[in-house]
């Protein structure tokens, strides 16, 4: 998977915003590629043959459905810049509802969090967890999948107030100072994907095998993934060395403290969660988790960003406009922890 080139020989990869903006330089690579790692074999018995049309018009087919399967693997995508500045692989994990694109181009066309931190010298994986986008889904899933009507995101993922969301887009509201770009909304749309609420100890067993095979590393994460990100840190305490939490839906288990205390924590929070009436419960979760962690001789930061200075944030903040400041910030803080030169 790490193969070097033969000595001289570069995979460049330009990486370019789709707005009207001068062009970056190109991305000089020493490789990149992507693998799937989990999963399990199952078996189906018992049921008869069926006859299938592939491709309407074409010559039915028999099928028997009976026999091993290969399910709830995941899928991770890697790039290894040449400029190597990150001392360790750098992991991005997405939320939920949403597949590894969360942290590619932006959907006003600017470039993601994965520019941002391949630019900056780490190792980056991106990764699609189980049951999202290239990792495919399984009939093993119980339940239902579901996805979030097209105004919903607008409200819950703090873009405007509750309330805001209208039909036409001349009478929606947007949080004062929203960096969000209100004309990007339709695309950010686009990359929604069904999940479901019934397979958080598939994803996470799978998120550990991932570990097993890259790390040790450092393990960025946002919204439902911060979940996945503290059971996996608790798992593999040994190999996480730093975890960035970014407005995580749940902090990790106080009981397990003393077990990872050893690891750092970055934890970021955007605009209006603390008034926000379902936000506010989330990030005292976290607050709370703060408290316990440094209590027991951790180190966890809890960063405000309207307290940072850098304001206007919605919970999808690395494709509001001002992303870049974010990913500085927790840049900033990965060098303090002597994990990047």
């Amino acid at each position: 998977m790490r193969r070097l080139l033969t000595t001289g020989v570069l995979l460049a990869l330009a990486i370019s915003s789709a707005v009207a903006q001068a062009k970056k330089e190109p991305v000089a690579l020493r490789d990149m590629g992507s693998f799937h790692v989990g999963g399990r074999l199952i078996e189906i018995t018992g049921q008869p043959l069926k006859e299938v049309v592939f491709t309407p018009g074409g010559v039915p087919a028999k099928v028997d459905p009976n026999g091993k399967y290969q399910v709830e693997q995941m899928y991770v995508q890697y790039f290894l810049p040449q400029n190597k500045k990150g001392k360790l692989p750098l992991l991005l994990w997405h939320g939920g509802g949403l597949s590894g694109v969360t942290y590619e181009t932006k959907p006003d066309g600017g470039d993601g969090w994965m520019h941002y931190f391949i630019r900056k010298g780490w190792d980056t994986y991106v990764s699609d967890a189980m049951e999202r986008g290239r990792s495919g889904w399984s009939s093993t899933f119980k339940g239902y999948a579901m996805a979030l009507p097209f105004g919903d995101p607008w409200e819950r993922f703090r873009m405007g107030p509750i309330g805001s969301w209208n039909d036409d887009p001349a009478k929606r509201v947007s949080y004062p100072g929203m960096q969000f770009p209100a004309e990007a909304y339709p695309q950010f749309m686009k990359q929604g994907v069904p999940r479901w609420v019934t397979t958080d100890d598939e994803i996470v067993k799978a998120y550990i095998e991932y570990i097993d095979k890259v790390c040790p590393c450092v393990v960025l994460v946002h919204s439902q993934s911060g979940t996945f990100g503290y059971k996996a840190l608790e798992a593999r305490p040994d190999k996480i060395k730093a975890l960035v939490a970014v407005e995580p839906t749940l902090a990790g288990d106080k009981n397990k403290i003393a077990s990872v205390k050893g690891t750092p924590i970055l934890v970021v929070i955007g605009d209006n969660a603390k008034d926000h009436p379902r936000w506010k419960n989330i990030r005292q979760n976290s607050v709370a988790y703060a408290e316990a962690f440094k209590a027991a001789g951790g180190s966890l930061d809890l960063v405000d960003l309207p307290d940072a200075g850098i304001k206007g944030n919605s919970h999808m903040m690395m494709m509001d406009k001002n992303s870049d400041q974010i990913a500085e910030l927790i840049q900033n803080w990965l060098v303090k922890k002597g994990l990047a030169d």
